[in-house]
């Protein structure tokens, strides 16, 4: 990815950064994690061309959210349409009606509207699809978004771009809130644009600073990441999965205190069966130790240990094999550290968020790689 060249005022070196992340990076996590039109400030922004890398980003993205709605079937809309029916249906077109002596047959000509999944949204998301598969670098991504263009074809969808559309002019209610992520891929495809650390003159979101809120784009940001550079026919990616304690005998109030576990990733390889438990951490790998200068923490391995140890079932081969990653962002130090302790592997990683897009994106890949022993691993 291009860099852009830093200011020399301290303020502004300040504003590109939140801690020491580039504040271009938070919105390449934003853009995994769907968010990047979450509702948190706005504020005047430069965009900037990107490499040819980033097509096949928004490809990914847009694919994910266009099948994912029709999973769920796409939302319809009402259309104004004029044709000759048997009978009276909104409005009667009188004069075509005479003029082509339509009651005579019995019909009659009539303006009304119909529902139909032919709306601005779905043509527009329609050529967004269409117009990826000369941009994208990867074939099977490529072939990825004219397989759903199709789908949309089949389903009514017509090819024609409504004209001054974008997910800024459009309205979404509840029913239809689904739709936002998909069209804000489809904006993205268009422009082909990633936000700077700038001012500039486009109005889009800006990231908080608020460190809770940064540690759940963390998570989120991977989790989305996997879900969508991942083979879906070779990996299950679950997010946010809870665990249950593995229980044979309790008191009546233990359920009212005792912990519940919930992870924050669970990969699946469904050609290997293997499995990968991740916990995203948003601190340092390593902390002061009493009698050295850093140590892991202790807490961490401790939590990570629980998850793997409470699952073993001898019914699910996979959970007595499953390995285990506590992964750190950095921007300096890189860490990649593995123990393995009473047959579950625990990796120690760091990804670093002060590189570009592409790297980052290799080295989410590699780790994942590293932690599986299969030798095709069914990327995108």
């Amino acid at each position: 990815m291009r860099t852009t060249v830093a200011l020399q005022t301290a303020p502004e070196e300040h504003a590109r950064l939140i801690g020491k992340i580039p504040v271009r990076n938070l919105w390449l996590l934003m853009l995994y994690a769907s968010g990047l039109y979450r509702q948190i400030g706005t504020a005047k922004i430069a965009v900037e061309d990107n490499p040819e890398e980033i097509a096949d980003l928004v490809a990914e993205i847009l694919c994910h959210q266009v099948e994912r709605r029709l999973m769920r079937n796409l939302s319809n809309g009402y259309q104004q349409k004029v044709a000759v029916v048997g009978r009276v249906r909104g409005r009667i077109d009188t004069l075509y009606t005479e003029r082509h002596r339509l009651m005579d047959k019995g019909k009659v000509c009539c303006s009304f509207e119909e529902l139909a999944v032919d709306t601005p949204r779905n043509r527009y998301v329609r050529a967004a699809l269409e117009k990826l598969p000369l941009l994208v670098n990867n074939n099977n991504l490529g072939h990825r978004c004219r397989t759903l263009a199709l789908s949309l074809a089949r389903l009514g969808v017509h090819n024609d771009k409504p004209a001054g559309y974008n997910g800024n002019s459009e309205r979404f209610g509840r029913h239809d809130a689904e739709d936002q992520k998909m069209v804000a891929a489809a904006d993205l495809a268009f422009s082909l644009a990633l936000p700077t650390e700038f001012s500039g003159r486009h109005h889009l979101a800006m990231p908080d600073k608020n460190k809770e809120w940064l540690r759940k784009l963390f998570e989120k940001g991977i989790a989305g990441f996997y879900a969508v550079a991942l083979d879906k026919s070779e990996w299950r990616v679950q997010a946010g999965k809870q665990f249950n304690w593995q229980i044979v005998d309790k008191t009546d109030g233990i359920d009212s205190i005792l912990p519940s576990m919930k992870t924050d990733i669970i990969i699946d390889s469904k050609r290997t069966c293997e499995r990968l438990v991740i916990d995203t951490k948003f601190n340092s790998v390593t902390t002061q130790g009493w009698h050295r200068e850093e140590t892991l923490r202790s807490g961490y391995i401790y939590q990570m240990y629980t998850y793997l140890r409470s699952q073993e079932v001898d019914s699910d081969p996979t959970s007595l094999s499953a390995s285990g990653m506590l992964l750190h962002p950095s921007v300096d130090r890189e860490v990649n550290e593995f123990v393995t302790i009473q047959g579950h592997s625990i990796r120690f990683c760091t990804v670093n968020l002060g590189h570009d897009a592409t790297i980052i994106r290799e080295q989410l890949l590699g780790l994942l790689s590293e932690s599986f022993k299969g030798k095709s691993h069914g990327y995108i």
